[in-house]
This record gives C-alpha cells, sequence and structure tokens, in this order.
C-alpha cells in the first residue's frame, strides 16, 4: 500500500477525483489545505488545514509525512511559497514528488513527472537519451481528443483566488502566489475583455500589413508575469526586462530590414499595458517602424512566414518547433535541447537562425509523450477522467515519468484507460 499526500492543486476537481480514485484502490490518502480555496476543490475525504506561520510549515509537515507513512506528495507546481519550502523536507524524508500541470503537448495533455517541472525536470536534455527514451514508448497520437472547458477554468480560479482574500482570516500566514490583488486582476481582466474582438480586428489587420510587406519578422510571445517559469526558472525578475533585453538585441544585430511581432499572452488581465510598454521601449530604441505589437489574434497565425520565434521558456516553443521554426529560449525550458532550439547567444540568432532537427522534435515529443505527459484535461468531464484514470494508474505502480513496457500498457488498458501516447 502506498501513502499519497495531496497539497496545493489545480483549482478543479483533478486532485479530488484522483485521490478517491487512488483510495479505492486501497490506499492511504492525505490532504492539508492551505487556504480556504483548497476547501473547494476538495469538498469530502479527511483533509488537515495547516493555519500556522511559514516558518513552522517544514516542522508540521515532517510531522505528517513521519505519521503517515507518506510514499507520494503531489502538488500543482512546486514553486508556489509552501510548495517550494516542501520540497527538501519531503527528500529528507525519502517520499517522492509528484508534479502537476498544464502538459507542454497542449491542449489535451497534463503534465505528470517528478521533483519538478522545467529546470527540475528530470526528462533527459541530451540528444541520444532523448531517442533512446523515444525509442522505449508508442508513436503517440496528437489528434485534438478533448477540449477544456475555458469558462469553467475562469470561474475556478477566480473563485478560489477572490475567497482566498476575502477569507484570509481563517488561514491568516497563507500567501497568494497573485502579484496583485485578485479583486483589481480580475476586474481588470473583465474590462479588457470588453475590447477583444477589436483588438483581434487590429491584430489581424497588423499582421496582414506585415505579411504584405514580404519582410522577414521574428515572433516574440509575452508570458503571463505572474508565471512561475519567468519568476523562478528565467534570469529576469519580470517581463518588462526580458522584453528590454530582447528589444536591445534586435536593434543592435537583427538584418536592418527585419521586423519583431510582439505578442500579448492571450489570458493577460491586463493589469500591466504591455501593448503600451513595448511600444514606448521600442520608440526609444529606434525601432518604431520594426516592431509590430499585437495586443490580440493568434500565434498559429503568426508562425507560418515567422523567421524565428524568442520565447523566455513558452510551452509556445514546444509548438513552433514541431512546425520546425527556429526556437531561441531565454530561459530554463525542457525543450532547450541542442538539436531542438538555438544555441548560441540571442545576437547570433537574428542573423542565421538554426531550424531543428525534425528527427529530433518526432523523437522529443514521442518520448515526453510516452513518459512525463498524461492524456486529458482538468476542465473537461472526459479529459478529466482520462487523465485521472492514467494518473492514478502510474502513480499505483511507480510509473510516473517512465515508459511503459508493453505488459505495463495492456495492464494499464484493463484499468480502464489506453496508455498516455494514445
Amino acid at each position: 500500500m502506498r501513502s499519497f499526500l495531496f497539497l496545493q492543486g489545480p483549482p478543479a476537481p483533478f486532485f479530488w477525483r484522483l485521490g478517491k480514485a487512488l483510495e479505492a484502490e486501497g490506499h492511504r490518502v492525505t490532504r492539508i489545505n492551505l487556504c480556504i480555496g483548497d476547501h473547494l476543490a476538495w469538498p469530502r475525504l479527511g483533509a488537515r488545514n495547516y493555519r500556522g506561520s511559514a516558518a513552522r510549515w517544514p516542522a508540521y509537515l515532517a510531522r505528517v509525512l513521519e505519521e503517515r507513512g507518506v510514499t507520494d506528495v503531489l502538488m500543482c507546481g512546486e514553486q508556489r511559497p509552501l510548495h517550494k519550502a516542501a520540497l527538501p523536507v519531503i527528500h529528507a524524508h525519502g517520499a517522492n514528488v509528484v508534479v502537476t500541470d498544464f502538459g507542454y503537448l497542449r491542449p489535451d495533455w497534463i503534465t505528470l513527472e517528478l521533483d519538478g517541472m522545467s529546470g527540475l525536470s528530470r526528462f533527459p536534455r541530451e540528444a541520444e537519451a532523448i531517442r533512446a527514451l523515444a525509442a522505449r514508448v508508442e508513436q503517440p497520437d496528437l489528434d485534438l481528443r478533448f477540449r477544456d472547458n475555458l469558462p469553467k477554468m475562469a470561474l475556478w480560479e477566480m473563485t478560489t483566488d477572490i475567497l482566498n482574500w476575502f477569507y484570509w482570516i481563517l488561514f491568516p500566514h497563507y500567501r497568494s502566489h497573485l502579484l496583485v490583488n485578485p479583486v483589481r486582476l480580475y476586474v481588470s481582466g473583465a474590462w479588457r475583455d470588453r475590447s477583444r474582438a477589436r483588438r483581434n480586428r487590429a491584430a489581424r489587420a497588423d499582421l496582414a500589413a506585415l505579411k504584405k510587406s514580404r519582410r522577414p519578422y521574428f515572433v516574440f510571445p509575452l508570458q503571463m508575469e505572474v508565471d512561475f517559469q519567468i519568476r523562478a526558472y528565467s534570469p529576469y525578475p519580470g517581463l518588462r526586462e526580458a522584453i528590454v533585453e530582447v528589444l536591445d538585441s534586435f536593434a543592435r544585430a537583427a538584418p536592418p530590414l527585419a521586423c519583431l511581432a510582439v505578442k500579448t499572452h492571450p489570458f493577460d488581465q491586463g493589469v500591466t499595458p504591455w501593448d503600451r510598454v513595448v511600444t514606448e521601449l521600442a520608440a526609444e530604441r529606434g525601432l518604431a517602424d520594426r516592431v509590430v505589437m499585437l495586443d490580440g489574434g493568434t500565434l498559429k497565425a503568426l508562425l507560418a512566414r515567422a523567421r524565428g520565434i524568442v520565447t523566455i521558456n513558452s510551452t509556445f516553443g514546444i509548438w513552433a518547433i514541431r512546425e520546425r521554426r527556429p526556437v531561441h529560449v531565454l530561459g530554463t525550458a525542457v525543450y532547450d535541447v541542442p538539436g531542438l532550439t538555438h544555441q548560441g547567444d540571442l545576437d547570433s540568432f537574428w542573423q542565421k537562425p538554426p531550424p531543428p532537427d525534425a528527427e529530433l522534435v518526432e523523437a522529443w515529443v514521442q518520448a515526453a509523450s510516452g513518459t512525463i505527459q498524461v492524456r486529458g484535461g482538468y476542465y473537461s468531464a472526459d479529459g478529466l477522467a482520462h487523465a485521472v484514470r492514467e494518473s492514478a494508474y502510474r502513480l499505483i505502480h511507480g510509473l510516473v515519468g517512465k515508459p511503459l513496457s508493453a505488459e505495463e500498457r495492456a495492464a494499464l488498458a484493463r484499468f480502464g484507460v489506453r496508455a498516455g501516447a494514445g
């Protein structure tokens, strides 16, 4: 019997459903609620409430791990303050850290891997190791099978964030990972949403003009500043610093006729007017006629003629290499591998951006889909059921992040779901 401990998870029923599945198979399940929003996502099954300070958290967690004989600790991301503080305690106890979040192979996959994501991921960064791993798993079916319910996702996140803010007295020491007050955040987002149609039209017109000009262009997709991919796995304290570095390099080293298309994140709440920030910074560097700011539209429309993509560590980089577009990574990314991404400095990328090795791209996707990716989603009934079943099987049998043998794939099929590769 294994003993599973759940910390903060996605603001959706995934952890709750997974806990029930593990308990139904005879395993011990424990939950520690760290905020009032945790109650919403864990309506039943015994849960402990931790209302103490951050300083007392490691000792408290160590007692729970010992008392419950915990073998595996599950969390959504590993960089939230109490999660990060928990890592050395869990490792000292000898338990596995199992991290989940939205998938690298979006939209209908989730990530399930040991230790952490990006810089903490165990996934290999060497071409030969990736090819060897790919040879041990099935060819993936990448056709879209599950569609997450985006309004449901937004409602879950908004409800939990605002409840945590209003009912802070119930967990007085809890500190949200958000950078601004959630009321301000969601009011700003609602106001910004009023202009969505207008912004999409303007972005389509600007992109059409850029393509009509026949000028070569690069793409720089902005990420959410709250994202721990920036806060923990990049050299930048915030998004502005990354923008400055990219624009400085582009002004200094890009071909004179080249343009740079900068696009805001589709879920940006508008707290910081990034379109204005980019436009002003570009003008200061004499790039007003070479930087196109797109505050709407889709990244997919940008890819077809893009000379290359510069990203901090967005999963859009994976999408880009799958489309055989050159990619330069500024931060730490699980796909930043020689042969997949540009390995020189940014200045050299503008001159001769190398395309990814097509065979290595296929191997990377195959290896990831068969090990650290689970088919499904958090916010659709069928996607959730699929993700819960495979995640439960991998957890019970100690197969998180590992390729499945033919016998294990057959056992997983009998368990109620096909392997992650399909």
